[in-house]
């Protein structure tokens, strides 16, 4: 039986070869700038769940949909670009973000050349034409919620009273969405009927909210060396995730660390933090999450590849630990 571990760094491996193919020796700065993170590595879990869903969906399916899975890959790397811009953030996968090495407007033009070259490869795909233009239209959608979802995530830094409900949208805007386009695409290209692709779809959105819930603590707990970005700038920059809400709740004040901060400082806000039992919520608040996005997937027949769709959603939730 294939271990998650082992289906992941070999899939991985076979999303790199295609990266590498198409965008290994590009010329040109944009270009260039538009491949640095690409070729920088990941667990290129999106590309991972594509292929599941298509396979749990028909066995054998995603040998034609490589390039699908590449799309969502690409899209995920224009998102993580225009985001280190306008989060400040100088450190990604453990090598300097794209418009530190270069400047901000080429980096805004990387990205969108993988924006576009998202729906160029979503069109490459061995499928039925039907297919391809539902996938494209998700996709699309995906990016407009997307940005919508970046979009409250900024615009909640300068509120000081945002819910809940509120962060619970917005990370299934900025996040979940493009899991559930991950599931869905992969499941509607493999021929899925439409209670399979609305499934795979709620699969994709839950755990990708428990995925940017863990994320969170991630970034807070998680050193550099580990996580591959600037230890607790979530805090500096006065983001409205789960923590900061529970915390705020419970009268802990983290305006104060909306600073450059030393590692004492943040390991005495951890220690804050996990006295008021506030890091716990946070996590059960992940695993139950995980635990709805794994009850989408009772449609399907029961599969390898099923059963590795489940573990992603229970990875996703334990990945930092």
């Amino acid at each position: 039986m294939t271990t998650l571990n082992d289906y992941l760094e070999k899939n991985a491996d076979r999303i790199d070869r295609v990266i590498h193919r198409y965008f290994g020796a590009v010329h040109g700065d944009l270009f260039r700038a538009s491949a640095h993170l690409l070729l920088a590595g990941g667990k290129r879990l999106r590309p991972a769940v594509v292929i599941l869903a298509a396979d749990a969906v028909k066995k054998g399916a995603s040998d034609d949909l490589l390039p699908a899975a590449l799309a969502l890959e690409l899209t995920h790397n224009f998102t993580l670009i225009h985001d280190d811009i306008m989060d400040g953030d100088v450190t990604r996968r453990g090598v300097p973000t794209v418009h530190t090495v270069w400047d901000e407007p080429t980096a805004i033009l990387a990205g969108d050349v993988l924006y576009a070259k998202a729906f160029e490869f979503i069109c490459l795909a061995d499928a039925k034409d039907i297919a391809k233009v539902r996938a494209t239209r998700m996709l699309a959608r995906t990016c407009a919620e997307i940005c919508e979802g970046q979009s409250l995530d900024m615009a909640f830094e300068k509120r000081g009273d945002v819910s809940e409900t509120e962060y619970l949208d917005m990370v299934g805007k900025k996040t979940g969405v493009l899991y559930g386009a991950s599931a869905a695409i992969g499941g509607i290209l493999a021929g899925a009927n439409p209670i399979q692709a609305d499934a795979l779809y709620q699969f994709g959105v839950n755990s990708g909210v428990a995925f940017q819930i863990q994320d969170d603590l991630i970034d807070l707990v998680a050193d550099t060396a580990q996580s591959g970005k600037d230890r607790a700038s979530d805090i500096r920059e006065g983001k409205q995730t789960l923590i900061a809400i529970k915390a705020r709740e419970r009268g802990i004040d983290l305006a104060s660390y909306r600073r450059e901060l030393t590692g004492a400082e943040i390991d005495g806000l951890i220690a804050r933090l996990e006295d008021a039992g506030i890091l716990d919520e946070v996590r059960a608040a992940a695993v139950e999450r995980a635990a709805i996005a794994k009850e989408a997937l009772g449609v399907l027949p029961d599969s390898e590849e099923k059963r590795l769709l489940a573990e992603i959603a229970d990875y996703f939730i334990t990945r930092g630990n």
